[in-house]
């Protein structure tokens, strides 16, 4: 049976003032008039059902997920008390979902990724589920063939051909990579066997499981005792418990020492919306190149970025230029210095 996990822990650093620690970017309407989450949820919907589509996001964004996702159910979001990492939040999600649908196959996604080419997704991760359900003990992830020298993603490097499956080829993964120097995505691209690393992972409940305790068996045992509580006693404690978990993710706790690892190539369209020129890549621009979000009108302007928070944004005669405005101040410069906000935070703090 094929459960979603949704990832929507995340702080959305890199799109500060606009995501913040309180409302990070998955919870934020980057692309559209739907948030990053609801895109999500709304895409997996069309293959697996709601009741198998789960949540696992900080206890203090609980509310935003209820609110913008009020179809699902409670017990359908997994609240970690303190942000540990992903190994941590995956293996406690794996033993909820284990308790509700036995024998659970999960495809662990992130919350906010853009996909164009919904349906295509779709087929790769149905045959994903198809290939983990005939080899119980394979981990399969997702890897997106590149179209440029990309810096900011990490790469797969992938070998021979496994099988195909429904016109979608299942190849043994070599080892996977940290985001690379410009010089080097160069000649990943170049070489043909790379692809870019997603964070998504296919695989059954009962193995990501069996691997944490083969890997991390400190966080298995803090989970293995959350798990077997009492649903009465259960909150309370989670919230004494988790803090003693191992931070770490679970592609350095895991993944790069597992066996089994098999990655489908795929092109549906997809980026991580991981930095302002994803956003000027996707969202609708004006005749003159501006994107505007919020309350903003212009006047002879050209190839801006004007977000508002509220309050009305106008502009006249700009060109090349963002205007970002957060709850407390307004951000004005060069466009092609809008990735320099995150350090002036540090700078005015």
């Amino acid at each position: 049976m094929l459960c979603a996990l949704i990832m929507a822990g995340g702080k959305g650093t890199r799109f500060w003032p606009l995501s913040t620690e309180e409302k990070p970017k998955q919870f934020l309407k980057l692309l559209g008039e739907e948030t990053m989450l609801q895109m999500s949820v709304k895409r997996l919907a069309k293959l697996i059902p709601i009741e198998r589509i789960f949540i696992v996001t900080g206890i203090r964004y609980m509310d935003l997920v209820r609110e913008q996702i009020p179809n699902l159910l409670l017990r359908n979001i997994i609240v970690e008390p303190v942000g540990k990492n992903t190994a941590p939040c995956i293996a406690l999600s794996a033993f909820h979902i284990n308790k509700i649908y036995e024998d659970a196959t999960i495809a662990v996604l992130p919350s906010d990724h853009l996909i164009k080419n919904e349906d295509s997704f779709l087929e790769v991760l149905n045959s994903a589920y198809e290939f983990v359900n005939g080899n119980t003990e394979a981990i399969v992830t997702i890897g997106m063939k590149p179209d440029r020298p990309e810096t900011g993603y990490g790469y797969i490097n992938y070998g021979d051909m496994n099988c195909d499956l429904n016109g979608n080829e299942v190849r043994e993964v070599k080892n996977f990579v940290e985001k690379p120097d410009l010089h080097k995505a160069k000649e990943y691209l170049k070489d043909g066997n790379y692809l870019w690393n997603g964070g998504m992972f296919i695989w059954k409940a009962t193995n990501i499981l069996k691997l944490t305790e083969q890997y991390l068996l400190n966080t298995f045992e803090v989970l293995s005792e959350i798990a077997a509580t009492r649903e009465e006693d259960y909150n309370k404690v989670l919230q004494e418990k988790y803090i003693n978990v191992d931070s770490i993710s679970v592609d350095f706790g895991i993944m790069e020492k597992a066996k089994d690892i098999y990655v489908i190539p795929a092109d549906f369209g997809w980026d991580d919306v991981g930095s302002w020129e994803a956003i000027e890549r996707y969202r609708e621009k004006d005749n003159n190149n501006n994107v505007c979000m919020g309350n903003v009108k212009k006047f002879d302007c050209s190839n801006n970025i004007i977000i508002s928070n509220g309050k009305p944004i106008v502009i006249s005669g700009l060109q090349d230029t963002f205007v970002v405005e957060s709850d407390d101040m307004i951000f004005v410069g060069k466009k092609d210095g809008i990735e320099s906000i995150r350090e002036l935070k540090n700078r005015i703090s």
